[in-house]
């Protein structure tokens, strides 16, 4: 089957690759029929994921037909039309049970790897590094399901590909981010990243009661996206200064939540964003933290921190000094997919939102090298890019 593949820094192929077969009773097969680049795939492009490997097979957001399944697999049918979680997850150890479905402590055959760097193991995913389970992806013809009564989410037919796709991790991202903020009534709500996800985060803020939603980022039609889809208030950080703007914007007491939907290749400013970046490069840290400090400066007193943004290990000069004195709540995680699958359907389904609407550029799988470069460089208007094999 055609697939892309990882093969170094920005270096991504169309290859030929073994179609996937059942391994264990309880996998499923599925024909893909649209898949997507997130951003966290960029994470990988630019070479910070550590333990990738060449013609690693990439994507971890995937919809398709079942084509093959498992004798033991109970709740899917041939034919039936899915959406995949990225998080791989058993159902059935503690955290699971708990519905904490990422940080399942089944799902990870290398596991080991994973807890000599972060203490404990996350779930493994598709198509993101041996670290975390080294699962071929979802940018390909047919994906293998591991654990398939637990992960996918089946959907009618009257429905599009391109309304439930982002149910596979930037929708359920968004709204576990928003949830994790804590928010209430009247609350003002600041959301870093203008991206896939911090779209779904300001139209989840927004489901679940913030008066004010403040957006921000530097890129022209991200921004137009958040105002006019999300009826957001924007900030472009390279014409002001975020702090000055948002406490000039909040009376100086701070955004009651702040959602930091960059994560690790945040675009800094300025001395402090030079030294991060220099120091990336020089592997002195995996991450540049630029909007967590940020955040953490710029919440109010008491007010709640949110980072669905992917970090990948240290992060350097991080004021944590802040955090403890001002008396923050921090949240943070992969999301935890399967527990948001039917409520967040259901709001498809109900009208409540249409999530095509983040949808920039529609390709084939053969284009998807180029897709790449362009969504990386930030180029031809460029937000979310899904493919068809």
């Amino acid at each position: 089957m055609q697939a892309l593949t990882w093969h170094g820094e920005q270096d991504v192929r169309v290859s030929e690759v073994p179609r996937p077969e059942i391994v264990n009773p309880n996998d499923a097969i599925i024909e893909v029929t649209a898949t997507a680049i997130c951003g966290s795939d960029l994470h990988l492009y630019n070479g910070y994921m550590p333990s990738m490997r060449e013609g690693d097979v990439l994507g971890h957001e995937p919809m398709g037909e079942v084509v093959e399944v498992g004798e033991e697999v109970e709740t899917l049918e041939e034919g039936d039309r899915v959406v995949v979680p990225f998080t791989i997850s058993c159902g059935s150890c503690w955290f699971c049970e708990r519905d904490q479905h990422s940080l399942c402590d089944n799902s990870n055959p290398n596991a080991e790897i994973a807890r000599k760097i972060m203490g404990h193991s996350p779930a493994g995913l598709f198509g993101f590094s041996h670290m975390l389970g080294g699962y071929a992806g979802g940018q390909a013809e047919y994906l293998r399901i591991p654990y398939a009564d637990v992960g996918p989410v089946t959907v009618d037919a009257d429905l599009p590909d391109e309304q439930v796709l982002f149910l596979s991790d930037i929708f359920p991202t968004g709204y576990m981010a928003a949830e994790n903020a804590d928010i209430e009534e009247n609350d003002t709500v600041a959301v870093w990243g203008c991206g896939p996800v911090g779209q779904f985060a300001i139209q989840s803020a927004r489901m679940l009661g913030a008066e004010r939603v403040i957006a921000i980022d530097r890129i022209p039609e991200r921004l137009e996206m958040a105002r006019d889809h999300g009826d957001a208030e924007t900030i472009d950080f390279e014409e002001e200064d975020v702090y000055d703007r948002l406490m000039e914007m909040t009376g100086d007491r701070g955004p009651d939540r702040c959602i930091d939907a960059v994560g690790t290749e945040a675009h800094g400013t300025g001395l402090v964003g030079v030294a991060d970046q220099v120091k990336q490069g020089m592997h002195l840290q995996e991450d540049r933290p630029h909007v967590l400090r940020q955040a953490i400066k710029c919440c109010r007193k008491g007010g709640t921190l949110s980072v669905p943004g992917v970090y990948l290990g240290r992060s350097d000069n991080l004021p944590f000094g802040p955090v403890m004195n001002k008396g923050l709540t921090v949240k943070t995680g992969q999301t935890h997919v399967q527990r948001y699958l039917d409520p967040l359907l259901e709001k498809i389904e109900d009208d409540e939102i249409d999530p095509s609407f983040v949808i920039s550029h529609q390709v084939s799988l053969d284009e998807g090298p180029e897709m790449y470069e362009t969504f990386n460089n930030k180029e031809d208007e460029c937000i979310k890019a899904v493919m068809t094999p």
